[in-house]
C-alpha cells in the first residue's frame, strides 16, 4: 500500500491515502486490474470515472466516463435544499424537485434521499442535455427508489429527461414546483484551461462553461424560476465568490428573495432564492 501512496502522490494526487483505498477496493484482489487503475490514474484519468462512482453526502453515485463527477462542495447544496423543502417538519404531502443541469442525479438525488429517510415522499425530475449523463442519473435514481422501498422509507417517483434546462418538463410541473436545484456551469470560458487537467481533459465542456462571466447559463435558470416555482417555492444554486453580487442582482430583477449561504470547510459558495408568497 505505501509504494501505491507514493506513486499516486508522486502524480500530484492531494489525497493518495483515500485514492489508494478506493482504487484496491476497484481492484478486488486482482493485481493485473490494480496495476491498469493505477497507470490509468497516475496518467490523469479522474479516480470517479475509473471505479465508476462519485460520493456525495454519504452515498456513492454511478458516474461513466465522460460524465460530470460531482464535487464534494454541492453538499452545501444538498443541505439548504433539504432544509427548505422540509419546511417547520409539519408539512405533508409529496415534495416536487426538479433538478436542472442534473448530471448523474447526485444533486437531487442526495436532497431526495434525506427527504426519504424522514418519511416524505419526492417526485423528482431531473434533465440534462447529455444523455450519458442522463441514463447514470436514471440509473442512480432507480436504485435510490429501491432502497428507500427496502427501507420501508418515503416513495420516490423518479422521472429522467433529455433536453436543454428546463425544455423536457411535462406542462403540470410549471408552477408547482416546491424545490428547484440546478448546479448548472459557472466558470468562464477563459479560465477552464486553467483548471485541473482531470477536469478539462475528460469532463464535457458544457458541463463546466459558463460563458464570459461564468453566469450565462445560471442568468437562464434564474429566468425560469418563477415559472416553475410555486408561490413560496425555493430555488438553490452554486456559484463562485466573485459572481455572487451578479447573480444576486439578477435573482432580484426576476422577483426572487435571494440568501447568499457559505461553507468554508467545504469551500463552497451557493444561493438560494425563495418565490414571494
Amino acid at each position: 500500500m505505501d509504494e501505491l501512496v507514493a506513486r499516486l502522490r508522486a502524480a500530484g494526487c492531494v489525497f493518495a491515502e483515500d485514492e489508494a483505498r478506493i482504487i484496491t477496493e476497484a481492484a478486488d484482489g486482482d493485481a493485473a486490474r490494480l496495476e491498469e487503475l493505477v497507470a490509468a490514474r497516475v496518467g490523469g484519468l479522474p479516480l470517479e470515472h475509473l471505479v465508476g462512482w462519485a460520493e456525495l453526502d454519504g452515498r456513492r453515485w454511478r458516474v461513466a466516463p465522460g460524465v460530470f463527477v460531482p464535487r464534494q462542495r454541492s453538499e452545501l447544496l444538498v443541505r439548504e435544499a433539504t432544509v427548505r423543502a422540509a419546511g417547520d417538519g409539519t408539512a405533508v404531502g409529496t415534495v416536487l424537485l426538479v433538478d436542472l443541469c442534473c448530471g448523474c442525479g447526485a444533486l437531487g438525488g442526495a436532497v431526495a434521499a434525506r427527504l426519504l429517510a424522514t418519511g416524505r415522499d419526492v417526485e423528482i425530475h431531473a434533465a440534462d442535455v447529455d444523455p450519458a449523463a442522463v441514463a447514470c442519473a436514471h440509473d442512480n435514481l432507480k436504485t435510490l427508489a429501491d432502497d428507500a422501498a427496502a427501507a420501508r422509507a418515503g416513495v420516490l417517483t423518479a422521472h429522467t429527461l433529455v433536453g436543454d434546462l428546463a425544455d423536457p418538463l411535462e406542462a403540470e410541473v410549471w408552477g408547482r414546483v416546491d424545490v428547484l436545484v440546478a448546479n448548472a456551469p459557472y466558470v468562464p470560458t477563459a479560465a477552464i484551461s486553467l483548471m485541473p487537467p482531470e477536469a478539462r481533459e475528460h469532463e464535457p465542456h458544457a458541463a463546466l462553461d459558463g460563458g464570459g462571466d461564468g453566469l450565462a447559463i445560471l442568468r437562464r435558470v434564474i429566468d425560469l424560476a418563477p415559472k416553475l416555482l410555486r408561490r413560496g417555492g425555493h430555488l438553490l444554486v452554486e456559484t463562485g465568490d466573485g459572481q455572487v453580487s451578479a447573480a444576486v442582482g439578477h435573482m432580484t430583477a426576476a422577483g426572487l428573495r435571494a440568501t447568499v449561504l457559505s461553507d468554508d470547510e467545504l469551500g463552497a459558495t451557493a444561493l438560494a432564492a425563495t418565490l414571494p408568497e
